[in-house]
């Protein structure tokens, strides 16, 4: 393995099915990572270092709420600072806790964390990179 891969950890076959964002933080990806990690548990899976570019990552891969989430530092030259039109959502069992610590690692809500008309716990919040995170606790089946 070149020495500007690090793996920690090889996914399993359950995280790496379905659609898998991937996000382009120019410059930002090791940055986002290591928020991801204490926002929402992120496990971190490995980084792979851009040789030509020393602190730049082509490649990270994390696993949150047994998922995967996959970034990289710039491989568009698309001026916007983050993802437009789009949100990551995490669906979980305890919802308060999981918007509880994203809030006190840095995120800023843009919608509160509350029940909402369909029945389920729902709120929507930004990180620090522009990426919109909303936290679903399902409510009860009624």
């Amino acid at each position: 393995m070149p020495d500007d891969v690090t793996t920690q950890s090889r996914p399993s076959a359950e995280v790496m099915r379905g659609v898998i964002p991937y996000l382009d933080l120019n410059g930002r990806a090791g940055e986002a990572a290591d928020f991801y990690i204490r926002a929402f548990a992120a496990k971190d899976l490995g980084r792979m270092e851009d040789a030509e570019n020393p602190g730049r990552h082509m490649h990270i891969q994390l696993e949150i709420n047994g998922g995967a989430l996959m970034l990289t530092d710039g491989m568009s030259s698309d001026p916007r600072p983050g993802p437009q039109g789009m949100h990551l959502q995490l669906v979980v069992d305890d919802g308060q806790a999981w918007w509880d610590r994203a809030i006190a690692a840095g995120c800023t809500v843009a919608m509160p964390y509350e029940r909402q008309f369909w029945g389920d716990d729902w709120g929507l919040m930004h990180d620090p990179f522009g990426v919109a995170w909303a936290v679903l606790q399902p409510g009860p089946e009624g």
